[in-house]
Order: C-alpha cells, then sequence, then structure tokens
C-alpha cells in the first residue's frame, strides 16, 4: 500500500501540477470559457467575476499539486482536491452528454484532447484520489515545516507570479489560431472543394432609447440621429468545412466590410484590439500616439479595432490623441481570442503576423528602410 500511495500521489500531483500550469499560461482562456458555462447554465451575475475564479482555480491546482507531493496537509488537500475532481468530473460528463458546450478546455488551448477522453481522464482520476482520501492517515509529510515553509511559499508565489506576467505581457505561448507567422486571410478559407460558413454582419443601433439590427441592406444611411451600439456576426448558411479562423469581420461604422481588403493590401500594418475602450488600459498610450503618427508619416496603415459604440470611439480617440488611425469594428469574441489584453497591439506584414505586444510592451518607435520595417 505504501508504494502505491506513492505512486498515486506522483500522478495525482503532477497531472494538477502540469494542468495548472498549461491553463496558466492563459488565465484569460479559462475565464471565457467559464461565462461560456455561466452564459448556458443562467448563471450571468457570476460572468464579471470568471477571470478572479480563473486565476484562484490555476493557483489552487499547482498549489495543491504540490502539497499533494510533499504531504502538506494532506488530509485537508486531500479533501480539496477530492472535491475539485468531483466537480471537474461533473463539468466533463455535462460537455461530453450534452452539445450545448463545444469543449471543456481543461488543459487549455494548447493540449486538445476530445470531449470523451477528458471525462473518462477525471473518471480515472477521481479514482485515483478516492484512494489517496481514504488512505489520508498514511501520508506522510515529506520534510521538515521549515524545509516545507520555504517550499510552499515559493510555490505560491510562483503560481499567481506566473499569471500575472501572463495577463499583463500576453500568454508564454501563443496556442490559438492569430500566433505569429499565421497569414489570417489563408486560415479563413475552408479546404479546395469544401463550402465555407457564410456569416452576415449585423449592427445594432439606437435611437429614442429604442435599439433595432441592421444589415447593408435595411441601414439608414441618411438618418444620422441613430446611434451605433454594437455588432455581431450571424451565421446564415452552415458550410462542411471549416476554416481555422472565422468570423473575423471589419467593417466601419456605416457597416461597410472591409476584411478581404485590408487583410490583402501589401506592406505592413499595424492593428490596435480595444475591445472595450471604457474597460481598456491606457497605460503606455503615449507610445501608440507617438506609433501612429509615425505610420501616417511612412504610410503604414494603422487600424485601431473595438467592439465599441461610435461616441464612445470618438471621445477616446479624441481624449488619447489617436484621431490619425482609422476605427474599425469587430466582433467582441474574436478580439479576444486574436489579442487577450485589452488593448493589444498586432503587427502584419502582407497579412501574416509578424509581432504582437501587450499595453505594457508597446514598441516606442519605428523605422521603415525599404521595404524593412524596424521597431524599438
Amino acid at each position: 500500500m505504501k508504494y502505491l500511495l506513492w505512486l498515486l500521489r506522483i500522478i495525482v500531483g503532477v497531472l494538477f501540477i502540469f494542468s495548472g500550469l498549461i491553463k496558466a499560461n492563459d488565465p484569460y482562456g479559462l475565464s471565457y470559457k467559464m461565462n461560456e458555462f455561466f452564459e448556458v447554465w443562467g448563471m450571468h451575475g457570476l460572468m464579471p467575476y470568471s477571470l478572479a475564479f480563473s486565476v484562484a482555480m490555476i493557483g489552487f491546482e499547482i498549489i495543491a499539486g504540490v502539497a499533494v507531493l510533499l504531504g502538506v496537509a494532506f488530509r485537508i488537500f486531500s479533501f480539496l482536491l477530492l472535491l475539485l475532481t468531483g466537480f471537474f468530473t461533473f463539468l466533463t460528463a455535462y460537455v461530453y452528454l450534452t452539445d450545448k458546450i463545444k469543449e471543456c478546455g481543461c488543459f487549455g488551448d494548447c493540449i486538445k484532447i476530445s470531449n470523451a477522453e477528458t471525462f473518462w481522464k477525471d473518471v480515472i482520476l477521481l479514482a485515483f484520489v478516492l484512494i489517496l482520501f481514504a488512505f489520508r492517515k498514511r501520508v506522510p509529510q515529506m520534510f521538515n515545516n521549515r524545509i516545507t515553509g520555504v517550499l510552499m511559499t515559493i510555490t505560491v508565489i510562483l503560481a499567481f507570479g506566473i499569471q500575472w506576467r501572463t495577463l499583463n505581457y500576453l500568454p508564454y505561448f501563443d496556442c490559438l489560431a492569430y500566433k505569429k507567422g499565421t497569414h489570417i486571410w489563408t486560415k479563413m478559407q475552408a479546404p479546395p472543394g469544401s463550402k465555407p460558413d457564410v456569416y452576415k454582419t449585423i449592427m445594432i443601433y439606437e435611437k429614442d432609447g429604442k435599439q433595432q439590427e441592421f444589415d447593408e441592406n435595411n441601414f439608414p444611411w441618411e438618418d444620422s440621429t441613430w446611434k451605433f451600439v454594437d455588432s455581431k456576426s450571424i451565421l446564415i448558411q452552415k458550410g462542411n468545412a471549416d476554416p481555422e479562423i472565422k468570423d473575423f469581420v471589419l467593417s466601419d461604422y456605416e457597416g461597410n466590410e472591409q476584411t478581404e481588403a485590408i487583410l490583402k493590401q501589401p506592406g505592413y500594418t499595424f492593428f490596435l484590439f480595444i475591445r472595450d475602450v471604457n474597460k481598456a488600459s491606457t497605460e503606455n498610450i503615449d507610445r501608440i500616439h507617438n506609433l501612429i503618427r509615425q505610420s501616417v508619416q511612412l504610410n503604414v496603415p494603422f487600424y485601431v479595432l473595438t467592439s465599441s459604440g461610435r461616441n464612445d470611439a470618438n471621445r477616446f480617440s479624441e481624449q488619447y490623441k489617436l484621431q490619425g488611425a482609422q476605427w474599425l469594428v469587430m466582433d467582441v469574441t474574436v478580439s479576444k481570442t486574436a489579442m487577450r489584453t485589452n488593448p493589444g497591439l498586432m503587427l502584419l506584414q502582407d497579412g501574416t503576423i509578424r509581432g504582437k505586444w501587450s499595453f505594457k510592451t508597446y514598441p516606442k518607435g519605428i523605422t521603415l528602410t525599404g521595404n524593412t520595417l524596424s521597431y524599438q
């Protein structure tokens, strides 16, 4: 039994540490997945706290995994792990047995396993944790309290320090469709011979306290009293093959789509992603002002991609002197996928992503020598 408990401790501890570290690479991703569950279950009041839940859960996975290996407060941690593993098993069973959630995201976006594999993995893990819980009194602490305290303190610092770094500086490993080296337009195309999904962009405007949806066929071009509220992409015809990048649609505030023209234009292009101007960090915004000014001088297109309304966008642009950039509207979910921080900067060359920066690391300036753009 002694050796079996050791084996199970290693398996469970390492698995929880690994799972936590994988998700620590992208805490925003886990929070967005939590919001999917909250949306389906009608628990909308919890959605504003999803990021805090995400950070706490990831931190606990790492800390609990180390605690299991070291035998720290094993009676407490074995009980907490039993509760957590039972909850995970319920979630994966829900995803596996229903079609309401596409995938559980248990290992983040970097490691994809099927819903069935995820569920049975959790069933086996739950059995292991049950055994550890049943024999919790037989698991001793590996080291004395002083060494154990030092190791656990380091673990706590790393568990939350890694996440702080990721939340402010983008993921260490970009496992999403918009990583460096991606040619966006190519990734938007379905395989040869297949029929892609067909989407329609809907613009939501408000007038006299009443909201109404418009598309390019019924947009009130001559009535400027309508105020922009939001935009969304609606699937109108399902294809038989899904491209890697979907719903990446860029439109102006009049509803004119400009996606293909922008993604296919030669040379360099800057995208500044600002999902919500009212929640956007303004740290280093002076660098953005400088980059826009230099881009205009060098004839490098600079676009601000936002999901905010026109009035909020104009106010933000005037307040922080971003008038030299062209503001376009994009779906908020796509914005979250393409750029985890709000704001975040992306550089394209001939439609291929060459650079990504969070608001902490914007370039201080750019130069264009021949056909080569450099940044500091």
